[in-house]
């Protein structure tokens, strides 16, 4: 059955793309569950809102 499957050229966009592209964080980040990696994208979010708020005070006191 997988004989009869067509043989499939890698995509030399793909390939470019993929030589910059840190598999290692893929990997560890898919060894977390859904759960942890919500947890983290939250934490993510909470800094990224920290760093604008702290850039408004900046401006601010300007």
């Amino acid at each position: 059955m997988i004989d009869d499957l067509p043989e499939i050229t890698p995509d030399p966009v793909v390939e470019a793309y993929k030589a910059h592209v840190d598999r290692t964080l893929l990997r560890e980040n898919l060894k977390l569950t859904v759960e942890e990696r919500f947890l983290k994208l939250m934490d993510l979010q909470k800094f990224a809102e920290e760093l604008r708020e702290a850039g408004r005070k900046a401006r601010e006191k300007r």
